[in-house]
């Protein structure tokens, strides 16, 4: 069950920067990810080592979850084919899938993870 995305984060940003928050850091194990939903969008929420992500959650091949699939050395792995994407870019790592995954800016205050739908960097 993805936890429901509740409003935060920035301020004085535009509605496209806006960042939403998705879940507790704790709910995301380490170099493992969850599902999570902001505006409709399915997310994956992954660790990998100290670092965060926040990439779209379905596969760009098989349109499968992502989340499911394990997490190392900075990727994700489709358990359905076994298609790798970079978490930091969103780009294939290897077959079968060609087209990346969208990735999104994430933040981690006081404990919680914050995602804003802004194309990430």
């Amino acid at each position: 069950m993805s936890p429901a995305a509740q409003p935060g984060g920035s301020g004085g940003t535009s509605p496209q920067e806006a960042y939403v928050k998705v879940c507790a850091l704790d709910d995301v194990p380490a170099d493992g990810a969850i599902a999570v939903e902001v505006d409709d969008t399915p997310v994956a929420i992954a660790r990998s080592g100290d670092a965060v992500y926040a990439v779209n959650d379905i596969c760009s091949h098989a349109e499968v979850s992502l989340s499911e699939g394990e997490v190392y050395d900075g990727t994700i792995e489709c358990w359905l084919h076994g298609s790798c994407f970079d978490l930091g870019s969103g780009k294939p790592t290897n077959p079968p899938a060609t087209q990346p995954v969208a990735t999104y800016k994430v933040k981690v205050e006081d404990g919680d993870v914050y995602v804003s739908l802004a194309a990430g960097d």
